[in-house]
């Protein structure tokens, strides 16, 4: 499935010209859970074939989580509504509620607060209209816990593995997140998130292909591709991956809601802007060995410099 991407509206996500973990979070500037772009039906329809043949890896929850299940609803619709007008529309008669998706022609009518109204759990339902992943953490006993969610776009992690665990759990194998204290500043961080006030961050990987599920079951699909990155291919089957993640405390429940909106750029696309080119080349000519191999960039992290270095040659000879 091939993607379309506006070199202008990719989120581009370095500002300087090295590269460490850090808490990049800022504060939103339109506080929107969702986005809306040119891949939405081609997302959808992708979406939603993982979730009818994989639900088990793509949707996980605790029987604890409907009432933040709820409010996400709640929360995702009214953004639609008031962000695209022109694709969605919602109607309330006190807790009767008629939700209608002009993109995909679809309506459905529910009572707010009553699952059986649904035909899936509402944290399912709404997934089935958005391209983002929704991620439910549950706060308590002074953490948070990933107590739901749906996640069809995965970069390299499971939701099924790490339903129900702490936050510095999932987060332990980032190199350098506990031994640096970064798991502990950003958990409290998050602690201290307040409602109406949402926070976004990007997080990055380069991978081989462009396939936006690269959940860790199905590595053994796309993980051999790392091994066949050439020279002479590099340009077009190397992406820059980039996940657009919004925090939103939920003031009812306390919890936070993760949305993750996955977008890919080839290299080829990526050095046609020449600020971005010269710029991914220093930060990954400095980067340290270890985010290279968590990053699973290593196999192929000497195409890609030559690469690079080819483009940048190239364009101080224009």
């Amino acid at each position: 499935m091939k993607w379309t991407t506006n070199l202008k509206q990719f989120p581009y996500p370095f500002k300087g010209s090295t590269y460490r973990y850090s808490n990049n979070s800022i504060p939103m500037e339109n506080p929107v859970s969702i986005e809306i772009t040119p891949n939405y039906k081609e997302e959808m329809q992708l979406k939603r074939e993982l979730l009818h043949h994989h639900s088990e890896r793509c949707y996980q929850s605790l029987p604890h989580t409907l009432t933040g299940q709820w409010e996400i609803v709640d929360l995702v619709m009214n953004h639609l509504v008031t962000a695209y007008p022109q694709f969605f529309s919602l109607q309330k008669s006190d807790n009767e509620w008629t939700f209608h998706n002009k993109l995909l022609d679809e309506t459905q009518s529910f009572t707010f607060g009553d699952s059986t109204t649904l035909p899936v759990e509402p944290l399912h339902f709404i997934s089935l209209h958005v391209q983002e992943d929704l991620i439910y953490m549950m706060q308590r006993d002074g953490d948070l816990y990933l107590d739901a969610g749906q996640l069809c776009f995965p970069a390299n992690w499971s939701l099924t593995f790490n339903l129900g665990m702490a936050f510095k759990s999932i987060h332990h194998p980032i190199p350098g997140f506990k031994e640096e204290g970064l798991d502990k500043r950003i958990l409290q961080f998050l602690m201290r998130l307040e409602a109406g006030n949402p926070w976004e961050r990007k997080n990055w990987s380069l991978m081989a292909g462009d396939r936006l599920d690269t959940s860790i079951e199905t590595f053994v699909e796309w993980g051999k591709l790392r091994k066949q990155v050439t020279k002479e291919n590099v340009g077009e089957l190397v992406h820059l991956r980039v996940e657009v993640q919004k925090l939103f405390r939920l003031p009812r429940t306390n919890s936070i809601l993760f949305t993750i909106h996955t977008h890919l750029l080839s290299l080829e696309k990526l050095t046609s802007n020449p600020e971005w080119l010269q710029q991914f080349y220093n930060i990954l000519s400095e980067l340290p060995p270890q985010i290279y191999d968590y990053k699973g960039i290593s196999l192929y992290r000497d195409a890609v410099l030559a690469y690079l270095s080819e483009r940048l040659e190239s364009e101080k000879v224009r």
